[in-house]
């Protein structure tokens, strides 16, 4: 048998890319969902943000609009909760300049806003925002919601069609009709090609940055996950957290009626071989994550309530035929075969350790890959024995 030269790719295995490529900083993610709290702190100075009405004018208020009955965070909150969500909302989309809100507790309000966020990945139009304590005497009477805009609404216009435009022709290659696993699918690989993580974005804690940009933080990958899934009639919502010891943000979404956890931003992935050459491939491991799956690197905070993730029907190796569970050799190389040809890499998960040590050994370390990849003179590969996985890195040869 030929001998082949096998290659253990060095610097970027599948987590190791994951923590140098997806941080996102203090500055920029966690300053962005603390908003409400850095805006409390401005309330409590009483020459800035509180202001005192000896007489306060009753006035029956139009009831605020109710339009995120679906919505996974909006169903978290209990019913004051949702009121105050759905105050805020409405004075968002019609870009109010403030509104008196149902309620004198800050905490519901900040609770409230948090969950907006959570559900609406394309307001990208404000940033935060402020509030003003109305007083009568030492009596607190009432709360003021102004949101931060970035923007006027004409701007607002021009950046949503821009947007619009973008986003159309991105999703050319998918139908409503289609199924809820080629939909996640679609855009989970959407993302990995079309955008690159870029520490310090321009708008890279919006939609702006991704669709108009293709640079972005966690952040923006979160915002347009439930932004084109929203387009395509799957429901989902943005968690924030920590992941790897940095804050993050992914995403909850729902396919076939059961919730996956999905993390685009570290969907794009790569190595380098011993030149130094890098090649990217998809990591399909943060597609649709159980919670077991979700927590090896991730730790959502206590903001959002979320469910026990189980469903593995859509997994992406379960649902590709890439989940092996027997030995099978000639499945394996078949396999093999059909990626060496596309000059594509392939990640072959394993039921458990001794299967995953049987493929590596028969592959790799005999070298039988040969008998399947007809002229391979080098195999280039990852093994990954948290996920219990061995990629093998097609790349072109010179």
């Amino acid at each position: 048998m030929k001998k082949l030269q096998c290659s253990m790719i060095w610097c970027l295995l599948s987590v190791l890319l994951c923590i140098s490529l997806t941080g996102c900083s203090s500055h920029d993610f966690y300053q962005y969902l603390k908003q409400s709290e850095e805006s409390q702190q401005v309330a409590k100075n009483p020459s800035q943000q509180e202001a005192e009405k000896p007489e306060i004018q009753e006035k029956v208020l139009e009831p605020p609009k109710q339009i995120s009955m679906e919505k996974y965070a909006y169903q978290q909150l209990g019913q004051i909760e949702k009121v105050i969500y759905d105050e805020m909302l409405s004075a968002i989309l019609d870009q109010e300049e403030a509104v008196p809100l149902s309620t004198t507790d800050a905490d519901v309000m900040q609770k409230a806003y948090k969950a907006v966020c959570s559900d609406y990945g394309g307001l990208f139009w404000v940033d935060g925002y402020v509030f003003t304590r109305y007083t009568r005497g030492e009596e607190l009477v009432s709360l003021e919601f102004s949101p931060k805009y970035t923007m006027t609404k004409e701007e607002r216009r021009e950046v949503q069609a821009q947007i619009d435009s973008i986003v159309e022709a991105w999703l050319t290659g998918i139908s409503i009709n289609d199924t809820d696993y080629d939909k996640a699918k679609y855009v989970y690989e959407l993302l990995a090609l079309n955008t690159t993580y870029v520490e310090n974005a321009e708008d890279s804690q919006n939609i702006i940055s991704v669709f108009l940009r293709q640079e972005t933080v966690c952040q923006g990958y979160a915002c347009a996950v439930q932004y084109l899934l929203g387009q395509l009639g799957i429901k989902s919502a943005i968690v924030s957290g920590r992941a790897r010891g940095e804050s993050h943000a992914w995403n909850l979404i729902c396919l076939d009626g059961e919730y996956y956890y999905m993390d685009a931003t570290w969907g794009n992935n790569g190595y380098r071989d011993k030149e130094g050459n890098e090649t990217f491939f998809i990591d399909y491991n943060y597609m649709a994550m159980t919670t077991g799956e979700m927590q090896i690197s991730h730790e959502p905070d206590a903001e959002l309530r979320l469910p026990e993730c189980t469903a593995v029907l859509n997994n992406y190796y379960i649902k590709e035929g890439n989940y092996i569970e027997e030995w099978q050799p000639e499945l394996i190389g078949g396999k093999l075969a059909a990626a060496w040809q596309q000059q594509q890499a392939i990640t072959l998960r394993f039921s458990d350790d001794s299967l995953k040590e049987q493929a590596f050994q028969y592959f790799i370390e005999e070298g039988n890959i040969a008998d399947y990849c007809s002229g391979i003179r080098q195999i280039n590969y990852i093994e990954d024995s948290l996920w219990k996985e061995i990629s093998f890195c097609f790349n072109e040869e010179e």
